[in-house]
């Protein structure tokens, strides 16, 4: 099924990484988000700097990519993210930097990690590390509920 959403995504025309433009895939994230979005314009900025190369796909209606990628309509937020090189993995939202950086090293057998809505103090939100919120992941089958992966200013 996981495999099915991102060959879409591909085969949309809205990920394109070349392997010889980029030398290491799984550190390039696709972001998917409106052009008038400032909250969504520091989140990408901060993943940057964090050392990942991003690239930025400006759309005015994101819910068909919220759509292909499986993304509960409860979970959704202003942005979705695709990372990785062979495997990849969904970011949706405020993730922070931490657990990008964990999920990315761990590998787990997981769609990816989600920041529902908006919350404040997250990662583009104002950046407070003492905010706190609630990283879930999402399940390879959509059917399964999202899963706590990381708790934030704890």
């Amino acid at each position: 099924m996981t495999n099915q959403i991102f060959a879409s995504l591909a085969l949309a025309g809205l990920i394109s990484v070349s392997s010889a433009a980029i030398a290491d895939e799984d550190k390039t994230v696709t972001v998917f988000k409106t052009p008038w979005c400032g909250c969504c314009k520091v989140w990408t900025d901060a993943v940057e700097n964090a050392g990942y190369h991003v690239l930025v796909k400006d759309m005015e209606d994101l819910s068909d990519i919220k759509k292909q990628a499986g993304i509960p309509e409860d979970m959704e937020a202003c942005h979705t993210a695709v990372i990785g090189g062979d495997r990849k993995y969904i970011v949706e939202g405020h993730v922070p930097l931490e657990a990008i950086d964990k999920m990315m090293s761990e590998r787990p057998d997981i769609r990816g990690i989600v920041a529902p809505g908006m919350p404040q103090g997250s990662l583009g939100m104002g950046n407070d590390p003492d905010a706190k919120y609630t990283v879930f992941s999402l399940s390879l089958k959509s059917s399964d509920e999202p899963q706590p992966y990381m708790k934030t200013g704890q």
